[in-house]
């Protein structure tokens, strides 16, 4: 940790709805503005992975989720933080998706990616769900 940037641990959900997948588009205000991402956030002090992510898709998304089995982690270094993000699989338990904190919302297929500006942190993740899920 040189120079005093700052360490998130981040969590989020990969939602699936049949072959689509969820992905949310960052608030123009915030940094990384309108670039696409999953939903989730940094986990708190005391909190798992789990109850992270299910207090994040709460508070962004108002729904409940059921998390299931981690399908991968990238770690990436922005100018301005270093970020280790853990993606897990994930479906919805109830509510139904609100925009309560991003800009849009999509359900898209693994073949869509390259159609979405997606946060550079994200890119691993997207490379290998093209290869796994795109037909």
């Amino acid at each position: 940790m040189s120079g005093g940037k700052k360490h998130a641990e981040v969590v989020a959900a990969l939602i699936w709805d049949g072959d689509r997948f969820m992905i949310c588009q960052r608030p123009a205000h915030k940094a990384r503005g309108l670039l696409w991402e999953f939903v989730g956030g940094k986990i708190e002090p005391g909190e798992t992975p789990e109850e992270a992510l299910q207090r994040e898709c709460r508070e962004e998304l108002d729904i409940g989720i059921e998390a299931g089995e981690l399908f991968m982690e990238v770690t990436h270094e922005y100018p301005d933080l270093d970020v280790h993000l853990a993606l897990y699989h994930a479906k919805i338990v109830s509510g139904v998706p609100k925009l309560l904190e991003h800009n849009d919302l999509r359900w898209i297929l693994a073949s869509e990616i390259p159609q979405y500006a997606f946060c550079p942190a994200d890119e691993t993740i997207l490379a290998r769900l093209r290869e796994t899920y795109a037909k």
